[in-house]
């Protein structure tokens, strides 16, 4: 069982979305899981193997306890009840309080897909005569993963202690970012990519007076308890 369980549709998704807050959140001595649909085989590079397994290599930098992969076909799983069941029967194993999704709308398909099937399939997964393995249980709390979406974020997680290994975590992918050959030079892609997602975690971070930041949605209003102790200062 975990205690936070990110969902993504492809290997080395959570590692460039929230992989620093599920390093924050191991660190500080929750149990986390993630759950990737796909092996990414629709990929323009490497093979579902080899991504599945730099994913239990990225898995282990990023200190998670779980991680599975639902084998779901890449570019091709659909918003269908047989999905989701299969979905809810892993989140009923897992049983996770807290449950991170894609944010809803996304350039990729498979991204926007995820975060819908999931969502349902964490209501169904509560469901006593859900037809699926594993006793009833639902999530308590949904929270979307925005960093690659044009949106106010509810709250952003501060990571600037995380994000150098989020970064080894994500190079774990070499697939994807390494050598084309023994010897030969990183693909291009390597530099742009760690460019990018350091400017994105910059910007967030900026906006919550830290170095680095990952910022999340949630559809519900937060509580707060203490006024006193929201921890940005206004002016």
């Amino acid at each position: 069982m975990v205690d936070i369980l990110a969902l993504a549709a492809h290997p080395d998704d959570v590692e460039q979305t929230c992989g620093g807050t599920l390093i924050r959140m191991a660190e500080k001595g929750y149990r986390t899981g993630i759950v990737d649909l796909t092996a990414g085989e629709m990929g323009t590079r490497g093979t579902p193997e080899q991504r599945i397994e730099e994913a239990e290599q990225a898995a282990l930098e990023m200190l998670v306890a779980e991680r599975h992969n639902l084998r779901l076909p890449d570019a091709k799983f659909e918003n269908n009840f047989a999905t989701k069941e299969k979905i809810a029967a892993k989140i009923r194993e897992l049983r996770p309080r807290v449950v991170i999704l894609p944010y809803w709308e996304a350039r990729h398909p498979d991204h926007s897909r995820a975060s819908q099937v999931a969502a349902e399939a964490c209501f169904l997964a509560g469901l006593r005569k859900l037809d699926a393995p594993g006793e009833p249980h639902r999530p308590e709390k949904i929270l979307y993963s925005s960093s690659s979406a044009d949106v106010r974020p509810s709250f952003v997680v501060d990571i600037s202690a995380q994000l150098e290994r989020r970064m080894r975590a994500l190079f774990c992918y070499r697939s994807q970012y390494g050598a084309q050959a023994e010897g030969a030079a990183l693909f291009p892609e390597q530099e742009e990519a760690a460019e990018r997602l350091r400017a994105a975690a910059r910007h967030y971070g900026m906006l919550i007076h830290a170095r680095y930041g990952e910022p999340f949605v949630v559809k519900e209003m937060l509580r707060v308890e203490d006024i006193g102790r929201l921890g940005v200062p206004s002016i």
